[in-house]
């Protein structure tokens, strides 16, 4: 089964723990994977043939999200920058995350993208997470 990128949301936590609400942080044009391939750790000895290796931590990058820009909207993620904050990305059309939940804790920054002849002017929303994203089955 497949679904569509349709009503994907990036969302802004308040609160703590199990007592978080969630609003859409702005309307997204596009989301970075979530999560990444693991570290590969080096287990080779002397008697091996070839190179040989084992899982280390799982990697995760900064996440970017690509947004039209929109003035007030800018000075309000300006305003979060240096902030750890909860955030999570929703998959689902009905909007309401029923496809996965993908929460984590990070610091947000934004900028303006580069534009060119009749284009739209965009802004990236970079989030380094902070901690693991996990699903939220709830």
């Amino acid at each position: 089964m497949a679904i569509s990128s349709f009503n994907a949301k990036l969302m802004k936590g308040a609160g703590s723990g199990d007592s978080v609400t969630w609003t859409q942080l702005l309307p997204v044009k596009t989301t970075p994977q979530i999560g990444g391939a693991p570290e590969q750790l080096e287990t080779t000895t002397l008697d091996d043939s070839m190179q040989t290796y084992i899982n280390g931590i799982q990697s995760s990058e900064t996440m970017e999200f690509t947004a039209n820009y929109d003035s007030t909207q800018y000075d309000t993620l300006k305003a979060l920058e240096g902030k750890t904050t909860p955030y999570a990305v929703w998959f689902g059309n009905d909007g309401d995350g029923s496809e996965g939940k993908y929460k984590f804790e990070g610091q947000l920054s934004v900028y303006i993208n580069e534009t060119e002849v009749n284009g739209v002017v965009e802004m990236t929303i970079s989030i380094t997470p902070g901690t693991p994203i996990t699903k939220d089955n709830a």
